[in-house]
């Protein structure tokens, strides 16, 4: 994961395995929103996987809580929600979010995790705060 700044908040950048997409919609039925119904993601973001390129993940990292920031497990989710490997999980109230992140049912964060608006300068470059029709 990187971590960036944006507006003063973190922005994570996350690189997903195939075997983390493929795994997404296994556990839709344990989520709030599993279709991010509610607008926290840009319209070229209301996908499955809430990102442009399926493989990288780009949320502001910021609980729909309180504000805190989650952590990011990557390997040990499956402490917080059994059967799902990598995940976020808030420790200071017990949110816990997906690797889309969405948000799971019966924890205090009302929405999924907001994405920023963001595009691709090139392969390798993401520039976050802008969709490419604005810049």
């Amino acid at each position: 994961m990187i971590r960036v700044e944006w507006r003063g908040n973190p922005v994570w950048m996350v690189r997903r395995t195939q075997e983390i997409l493929d795994a997404l919609p296994q556990h839709d039925n344990q989520l709030r929103d599993p279709d991010s119904k509610e607008p926290q993601q840009p319209e070229y973001a209301q996908n499955a996987y809430r990102s442009i390129k399926p493989e990288v993940f780009v949320a502001v990292g910021l609980c729909t809580h309180l504000g805190c920031s989650p952590t990011y497990l990557p390997n040990t989710f499956g402490e917080q929600v059994q059967g799902v490997s990598a995940g976020f999980f808030c420790p200071c109230h017990g949110s816990k979010f997906d690797m889309a992140g969405r948000v799971f049912q019966g924890v205090p964060a009302p929405l999924n995790l907001v994405i920023p608006p963001y595009y691709y300068v090139n392969d390798t470059t993401i520039l976050v705060g802008e969709d490419k029709e604005g810049a």
